[in-house]
């Protein structure tokens, strides 16, 4: 993928970054709790060094239950540790005193009516060291990361969202365009999904850029540079938030709620600065909202015609229970907050890091 526009304007900092189960801790928040009875059993575990898939083909086999019956929220990461929750028929309960596996640790069970189902999660909580942290990168991430806190980040799709190579979009893209035939059904559904989250990064960073111009050019300069209508500008550079609000733009109240189109942006961009609401971005396909006028405009260049159906998606987030902590006798900055789901943090770190 193209470099993606990174909001904060600080350098590069240049620390360790590996995503592994020491340095990297993933922990599911469930939408809901559980009810303690019922046909479902939940079991939340700890994994390492195994996909979500992985760990469930273990409880299928060592339970004698069918993959398909087992029920989970969301993938978590393979390069991790991660805690999180999967439901099993009751059935399995009495196999399960039995269970064992050196990267599956079970950490307690209940029982619910039922099945936990994709997207049942609320969000996750991120445990990240980072290494080769000097005490002036400590400051400078420190300072950094108080500016997240302030205004959030860009809901990026991280690069996990890719395949390992990177290109799983270019594959969705010559599926979409007719030059590709891919017989798995996931498969295809993985690499379409890649393609609808590349426009979506791509029209996301595009944005951010033309924020940043706003903020940093007079409005008749940026009139005669992006050809945009020049009340609009002005209006725009009154924008205390740094991701600017458009005339026509699809609003969502945040963490939840409808959507609806911006009709005074000076108000809107007010209720988002407050972390009240937030824009939204188009992840293109049938039966979607579109924005309107001048964001509308700026949509269309990333809006593919595709059988899929589309969604609109949280174009930014708002990052909670950050917490930083050096310990410059080992040169180590550990990183802990809380991101919605569908959300990365391996973008919050890349927006850190640069």
């Amino acid at each position: 993928m193209d470099k993606l526009q990174r909001y904060l304007n600080h350098s590069k900092i240049d620390v360790l970054f590996k995503q592994n189960r020491d340095d990297f801790v993933v922990t599911e928040v469930p939408l809901y709790e559980f009810s303690g009875e019922g046909e479902h059993l939940i079991i939340k575990f700890r994994k390492k060094d195994l996909t979500t898939w992985d760990a469930v083909q273990v409880f299928s086999e060592q339970l004698g239950c069918k993959s398909r019956d087992i029920g989970y929220a969301g993938l978590k990461d393979k390069n991790a540790m991660t805690m999180q929750h999967i439901s099993v028929p009751k059935s399995c309960e009495e196999k399960l005193e039995k269970f064992s596996h050196e990267n599956i640790k079970i950490l307690e069970t209940t029982k619910h009516n039922n099945k936990v189902r994709v997207g049942h999660l609320k969000g996750n909580k991120f445990f990240i060291r980072l290494k080769r942290v000097t005490p002036l990168d400590a400051k400078k991430i420190e300072e950094a990361v108080s500016k997240i806190a302030t205004f959030g980040m860009p809901n990026y799709f991280g690069f996990q969202r890719f395949g390992i190579e990177g290109n799983n979009y270019k594959k969705g893209e010559a599926i979409v365009k007719g030059e590709l035939k891919e017989k798995n059904r996931k498969l295809k559904q993985m690499y379409v999904n890649a393609y609808q989250s590349f426009l979506f990064n791509s029209w996301l960073s595009k944005r951010i850029e033309i924020s940043k111009l706003i903020d940093a050019f007079e409005a008749k300069e940026i009139y005669e540079k992006l050809n945009l209508p020049l009340d609009v500008v002005k209006q725009m550079k009154k924008q205390a938030h740094p991701l600017k609000i458009m005339s026509g733009d699809l609003m969502s109240h945040y963490p939840y709620g409808r959507i609806f189109h911006v009709e005074n942006m000076e108000e809107e961009s007010e209720k988002f600065f407050k972390l009240d609401r937030v824009p939204t971005g188009l992840l293109c396909g049938k039966r979607v909202k579109k924005s309107e006028g001048l964001a509308q405009e700026l949509e269309k260049e990333f809006d593919v015609q595709m059988k899929e159906d589309g969604a609109r998606r949280f174009a930014w987030v708002f990052p909670q229970e950050i917490e930083t902590n050096y310990k410059e006798d080992k040169n180590w900055m550990e990183l802990q907050f809380y991101l919605p789901k569908g959300s990365y943090a391996t973008e919050f770190i890349a927006e850190v890091i640069h």
